[in-house]
């Protein structure tokens, strides 16, 4: 028995990242945030020598993650990443059955419509629908962003484990528009107002001018795992559709968190 802990105390204590993988996933991921890079730029961004970027980056072309310029020379995305998110839409099963809630709240809203999860300390957005308005916010597949602005990030923070609430609280938030709020307790505050009104409405915190409303996604134990949000130009925002928007939104995150298996009244 004694032999057992020590082996569990151990394996915990262990670092199982490969490193070499780890340094190519790194590295596109530089590609995707910086298009075009040259292997120069790519090894800066990265902490690589030159040739170490080279390989990895010839490594990663010969599989099709990467795509090299033969007269820039610089990299791009390769078709692989595309098929893998493709592969990603069948087989996640909140994208499964969000997927039609999604196409269902934009045919409604004619506003983006947005499925965000959280990756430790940034929003992430892994579900979208364009509005077909010619004007609109921009909004992108695959988005990050910080958790302590914008509608369905600060529903996430609100949602979070204490200890991800007291890191973003404690560190320098960064000011996007007047309305960012950039004070820790002043966040906590209204990270507390979201958790017991169960929604998020916000006004120009992100981008200046424009709204975002979100409501929870939970699991099947009640946790939740993502918000579901409409956002829009503020200018097209009246009273009567922000309270419409909240219980649309209301009744389509318990859609998909029915589907995940969460029994409100059980809750």
């Amino acid at each position: 028995m004694q032999n057992q802990k020590k082996e569990r105390a151990e394996d915990d204590a262990m670092d199982y990242t490969i490193a070499a993988v780890d340094r190519a996933l790194a590295l596109l991921e530089a590609v995707a945030a910086n298009p075009g890079a040259g292997l120069s730029e790519l090894a800066r961004l990265t902490g690589s020598t030159k040739t170490l970027a080279f390989r990895m980056a010839s490594t990663l072309e010969s599989r099709g993650y990467l795509l090299k310029d033969d007269e820039t020379r610089g990299y791009t995305l390769g078709h692989k990443p595309l098929l893998l998110a493709e592969k990603m839409q069948h087989q996640m099963p909140l994208l499964r059955v969000a997927n039609p809630v999604l196409d269902e709240l934009v045919a409604r809203t004619r506003e983006n419509v947005s499925l965000l999860v959280r990756d430790r300390l940034q929003s992430v957005c892994i579900g979208i629908r364009q509005s077909p308005q010619p004007i609109r916010l921009y909004a992108e597949l695959g988005r990050q962003g910080p958790l302590h602005v914008g509608g369905g990030p600060k529903l996430l923070l609100a949602f979070a484990p204490e200890e991800v609430q007291a890191t973003v609280a404690a560190a320098p938030l960064e000011r996007f528009t007047p309305e960012t709020i950039t004070d820790g307790e002043r966040l906590r505050a209204v990270l507390e107002r979201i958790r017991a009104q169960g929604y998020n409405v916000s006004h120009g915190d992100q981008d200046a001018g424009a709204f975002s409303i979100a409501a929870p996604v939970r699991d099947h134990l009640g946790r939740v795992v993502a918000s579901l949000s409409v956002a829009g130009p503020q200018s097209r925002l009246t009273d009567d559709l922000e309270r419409l928007y909240v219980r649309m939104l209301l009744n389509a995150a318990g859609e998909i968190s029915a589907r995940l298996g969460w029994r409100e009244a059980a809750a």
